[in-house]
């Protein structure tokens, strides 16, 4: 199985930049060892299960709660069994198409 979840988490209540707190959790998840992919609008994260999941975005929670009185955070799952390997397979599945739609 394969679960894809892209989400957002930053403090309201810090100012314009957050991105000090918002590079303590992809450090997190960066050293987890988990798959993902940091984006401008936020990051996309893929494990085996809904619980590996869960706790890295509750990981998240718990590195900006100790300093933050608000916290805002968007999460989208996508759960595929029997897949694997899709934040890269899902984007070539993509890129290949555009490339016969030129043809």
């Amino acid at each position: 199985m394969s679960v894809l979840a892209e989400f957002a988490m930053f403090p309201t209540d810090k100012g314009e930049s957050v991105s000090g707190h918002v590079s303590q959790i992809i450090k997190m998840i960066d050293d987890s060892g988990i798959n993902y992919r940091l984006t401008p609008m936020g990051t996309i994260i893929e494990a085996d299960t809904m619980e590996e999941i869960l706790a890295i975005i509750s990981k998240a929670y718990k590195i900006l709660e100790h300093d933050c009185n608000r916290v805002y955070s968007n999460i989208k799952l996508d759960i595929r069994k029997g897949s694997e390997s899709r934040i890269e397979s899902k984007v070539k599945s993509v890129e290949k198409k555009i490339g016969e739609v030129k043809k």
